[in-house]
């Protein structure tokens, strides 16, 4: 039983998630991403790297189309979840995000309690036939976010009255209540301290069971600990996307041994 698991879990890790092709991205005249092409596994912790401006955000932005939100920003190529081009027409972006969740680099808790924080998404999604129901989803994505043991007594007080590292964890909480397939996180841990990072960092180890998850982090250190692939972006390319043991052991593009020696960020 235990090799059946296995073998499932091996075939998870080959199927694609998300796969962009020849993405283009422009802010206005300026063109920030150039021809990238790449295939985000499943149940897998990706990576991306690159000195500040590489264009790695705004690429992470893409996959859950909240580029839409800046007017002078034009996005060209092909997006496909599961196989289905997110940038179609027929695409509602609220019910995108609805599948592909994202966590900013501040915590950003809306100003309601720390139930109605996460109770949002699954109450603007009808994801809640009752009270009863509504009350697992939140129990149930806290349990998921690490955080239930230290909130199940104080529901009903502010999120943000929590410290920044529970903060982070109930939006954590927030993005996985509407049960997304993919969860995007953008620097999640640069405003924390070490043991809120570590918390985080544990938190993501655990969600790559359930989603496919995309870490933008400027820190290399924290690239290694927590994913399995890893892409390395520099001035709006993308240099190099492995297997994060062998980008960080063996990288095969001279830039990318440039940046993980220090010599370029």
């Amino acid at each position: 039983m235990n090799d059946m698991r296995l073998m499932e879990r091996a075939v998870d890790m080959n199927e694609t998630k998300i796969a962009a092709k020849g993405v283009q991205v422009y802010y206005g005249a300026t063109h920030a991403i150039k021809d990238v092409s790449i295939d985000v596994p499943a149940r897998t912790v990706t990576a991306f790297i690159g000195p500040s401006g590489c264009g790695k955000s705004t690429f992470l932005r893409c996959l859950n189309r909240m580029n839409d939100t800046i007017d002078i920003c034009r996005v060209e190529g092909d997006i496909r979840l599961d196989g289905e081009d997110i940038y179609d027409k027929r695409v509602d972006p609220v019910q995108l995000r609805a599948k592909v969740g994202m966590v900013f680099q501040k915590p950003n808790p809306f100003p309601k309690s720390i139930y109605d924080n996460v109770a949002y998404g699954p109450r603007i999604h009808g994801l809640a036939k009752s009270k009863a129901d509504l009350d697992e989803i939140v129990e149930r994505a806290l349990r998921r976010g690490a955080i239930w043991d230290e909130v199940k007594d104080r529901l009903h007080a502010p999120g943000t009255g929590l410290s920044g590292g529970q903060q982070q964890r109930l939006c954590i909480a927030r993005a996985v209540a509407t049960e997304p397939e993919v969860l995007l996180m953008d620097e999640p841990c640069s405003a924390l301290d070490p043991i809120a990072t570590a918390q985080v960092e544990e938190l993501i180890d655990e969600l790559r069971a359930q989603y496919s998850v995309v870490i933008v982090t400027h820190s290399m250190q924290q690239a290694a600990r927590v994913s399995q692939k890893t892409a390395f972006f520099h001035l709006g390319h993308l240099v190099e996307f492995g297997e994060t043991g062998q980008i960080f052991t063996n990288p095969r593009d001279p830039r990318t041994e440039s940046y993980i020696s220090g010599r370029i960020g």
